[in-house]
Order: structure tokens, then C-alpha cells, then sequence
């Protein structure tokens, strides 16, 4: 029962027949959001891809939410990529997100969905922000540049679930992941995030031959990196613990070196060659690692290591390398 009746939300187990819905459900944290929802016994999971429904449109995606009637949500659909991607087409990011948002959660309020998850970035958080990062960094300092436009876009995801609350008093949540890695990720050189860039990288160096590797900056930012799996167990899990405005860190709560995660990632794929620095190229956020104090208090954990994880992220890569995202 929803606040909206008149009643007090209590957060437990979500009801396994109801029709929830993925927006986003073919793409890394979608898909990863899909298994974990059948393996935990829901038999209606519903998503559609980006050619059959464009999330931009707002007169279809009010059709299509209307027709399916979701009882949940879970907002993983967004406009992604990594730094140069960011850098290059802001006004991309800002606009296409923007709208992704705005339709899904104004449909989703047309349409009484119960339970609504918004998943965003830590990139919401000010370039300087004290480290760990703490849920009550947002909006206390200035954003990272190179990603700012899509940093905006999903504040505003954030106020809007909010907003949604006060006004309608209906219990949805927000939930703010570090960097995610795993299966169906974007491989893309000019469009990926950096961990499978170097996944793409170094497995071609391997492959070929190469004498040596060469990776933007200079491998100090220190970065936080979280399986796709982990994060569609949390956002699971919040879901049926936490109820609140504020949005909730999703990480491990420790981080690595650019330098450290590309050496490992060379290991993995079995790449013998020599890494370079250029230093010419931005490094981004200097250090980006949440404090996950909030989500331990929800009741939850992240269990798969780095090692464990990059293991598993080249062997499915290994296994689709042919039909990997360009």
C-alpha cells in the first residue's frame, strides 16, 4: 500500500507477480537488474529497448506505461559514457537524460507506480568533495568539467523523486553507484568508461602482439569500482529496506589507482607488454569514493572482489568480443 492512500509505507518483500518494469533493462546495470530480479522469483518483468521504445518520447512512453501498468520501477536507462564522450557532447547528455528522466517519472506518477528506484552516478558529487563522499555532499561545491552536463541531469533526477514524495507522498528512492563494471557494458573506445576501455585495450594489445599499451593521464586518480551484479542485488535490496528522501551510496568503500586497475587488467588478459602515460590528457576527479555508511545501515554489502569480478567481466567479454557495443 502506498503512502498516497493514506497510509504509512512500510518497506518489505515486493510482491514477485507484479509487473516490474526496466527501463534501460538491456544495459549493463539493466540487465544485471533483470537476472537478479528472476533469480529472486518475479515472474513479470517487463523492459523494452531503445529501437522499440524511445524513453525521449514522451507520448509513447506515457502509451506504453499506461498499457503495461507497472507496480515498479526500477530508472536505469540513461545516456552513458566515459570522459571524452562527456567532454565532447554535453549538451547530449544534459538533453537526452533530462527527457529520459522527466517522461519515465511523470508517466510513472500518471500511472500510480507503487515503488519507484532512480539509479544515478557518483559523479553527482563536487569534484572536491571530501573522501569518502557522504550522501550530504551534494550541492556543497563545484561539479568535475568533463562530466558536468550528465552530473546535472541526474541532480535533477534526484530532486525529482523528491519532489515526488513531498508532493504525492509516494516511497520512492534514489540510489547513487561508483563506477560499474560487468557483462553487456559499453566497449566502446570513444563511448565506454574507463575500466572497460582498458578491458578493450589491453585484450587487443594482447592479441596482436602489441609492445606497449598507452593510457590517458597520468594513472593517479584513485577510482571505486563496483560489479553490475553487486549494484542489482543493492538496488534489490533498498528497495525492499529503505525508505527515505535522501539518496543512498552504492559501493564497495574502497579504491584503487587508475595505474592499479591497469596493471590487473593486463595480468587478467595476459598482455606482456609496457603501459604509458600520456600525460597531455585529463585526469578527471582526483578521487571519487563513496562513503557507504547508509547502504551497510540498509543491511547491505557489496561480495564480489575486484579480482573476482574483472575475471568475469574479460571472460564474458572473451565470450562476446565479436558483438560487443561499438
Amino acid at each position: 500500500m502506498t503512502a498516497s492512500d493514506g497510509l504509512t509505507y512500510t518497506p518489505g518483500e515486493l510482491d514477485r507477480d507484479a509487473t516490474f518494469y526496466v527501463a534501460g533493462h538491456r544495459g549493463l546495470v539493466g540487465s544485471a537488474i533483470v537476472r537478479r530480479l528472476e533469480a529472486a522469483g518475479f515472474s513479470n518483468v517487463v523492459g523494452k529497448t531503445s529501437k522499440e521504445l524511445d524513453l525521449k518520447d514522451r507520448d509513447d512512453v506515457f502509451a506504453y506505461l499506461g498499457e503495461v501498468k507497472p507496480r515498479y520501477i526500477v530508472l536505469a536507462a540513461a545516456k552513458v559514457g566515459g570522459i571524452l564522450a562527456n567532454s565532447t557532447y554535453p549538451v547530449d547528455f544534459l538533453s537526452d537524460n533530462m527527457r529520459i528522466q522527466t517522461n519515465v517519472l511523470d508517466a510513472a506518477v500518471a500511472n500510480d507506480v507503487e515503488r519507484v528506484a532512480f539509479l544515478g552516478s557518483s559523479c553527482i558529487y563536487p569534484k572536491f568533495a571530501d573522501q569518502p563522499i557522504r550522501e550530504d555532499s551534494l550541492l556543497t561545491g563545484h561539479l568535475e568539467p568533463t562530466n558536468d552536463a550528465y552530473a546535472i541531469a541526474k541532480i535533477a533526477g534526484i530532486l525529482h523523486t523528491q519532489a515526488v514524495r513531498r508532493q504525492y507522498g509516494l516511497p520512492w528512492i534514489s540510489a547513487m553507484p561508483t563506477n560499474l563494471y560487468g557483462p553487456n557494458d559499453n566497449f566502446s573506445p570513444k563511448g565506454s568508461h574507463v575500466l572497460p576501455a582498458l578491458i578493450r585495450r589491453y585484450d587487443e594489445a594482447a592479441r596482436s602482439g602489441a609492445s606497449s599499451v598507452t593510457n590517458w593521464g597520468t594513472g593517479t586518480p584513485r577510482r571505486e569500482f563496483l560489479h553490475a551484479d553487486d549494484m542489482a542485488d543493492a538496488v534489490l535490496h533498498l528497495m525492499e529496506h529503505y525508505d527515505g528522501p535522501e539518496q543512498v551510496n552504492v559501493g564497495t568503500g574502497s579504491d584503487v589507482t587508475i595505474r592499479e586497475i591497469a596493471e590487473t587488467i593486463g595480468e587478467v588478459v595476459g598482455f606482456e607488454g609496457e603501459t604509458e602515460w600520456d600525460t597531455s590528457k585529463p585526469d578527471g576527479t582526483p578521487q571519487k569514493l563513496l562513503d557507504v555508511s547508509k547502504l551497510a545501515e540498509a543491511g547491505w554489502t557489496a561480495q564480489i572482489s575486484l579480482q573476482e569480478g574483472l575475471e568475469r567481466t574479460v571472460a564474458w567479454y572473451h565470450d562476446n568480443v565479436d558483438r560487443v557495443r561499438e
